[in-house]
């Protein structure tokens, strides 16, 4: 019997064969039990880096999930959520994630917030963490600004 991080294992490494990354959202719903346990793997490595040894964390372990692709360090950012865009747009042929995407919730709220920010960046105000070249970005793939007025057409 597998005990319950060899388990946690195994779904993540069908986490990452679905998704293709190992970014389970914390409150993944579909596997909120899944998502706690990546992030507690994140928190045990910063503990494991300095060589405390009160962590559960081994090398071993570090091992297998350094073999799939695991990413020890990520925090969410604007790069890692346009990767997922990128993702969901070759997989549904557009950019209109729902607000509250039930594979992965943090898209649908990111996607919101670049739509938010770009009429915020249109009259010139500063204060926006969009910028011209994450604009571009979003262009070249297709990124729907205005989805009221992509529904009328």
């Amino acid at each position: 019997i597998l005990d319950s991080w060899d388990a946690r294992y195994e779904e993540l490494v069908s986490y990452v064969k679905e998704f293709g990354n190992s970014r389970v959202p914390q409150k993944f719903a579909r596997n909120p039990v899944l998502g706690r346990w990546v992030n507690k793997q994140r928190s045990d490595y910063k503990k494991f880096q300095p060589g405390i040894a009160s962590c559960s964390l081994t090398g071993d372990k570090i091992q297998l999930l350094n073999k799939i692709g695991f990413e020890w360090n990520i925090l969410d950012s604007w790069d890692a959520r346009y990767e997922e865009l990128v993702s969901y747009v070759k997989e549904f042929g557009n950019s209109r994630v729902p607000q509250k995407f039930a594979r992965n919730p943090v898209l649908g709220r990111w996607v919101n917030k670049q739509r938010s920010d770009y009429k915020k960046f249109q009259p010139g105000i500063a204060s926006c963490s969009l910028t011209g070249d994450k604009i571009q970005l979003l262009n070249k793939i297709g990124f729907e600004w205005n989805i009221l007025d992509s529904w009328d057409a």
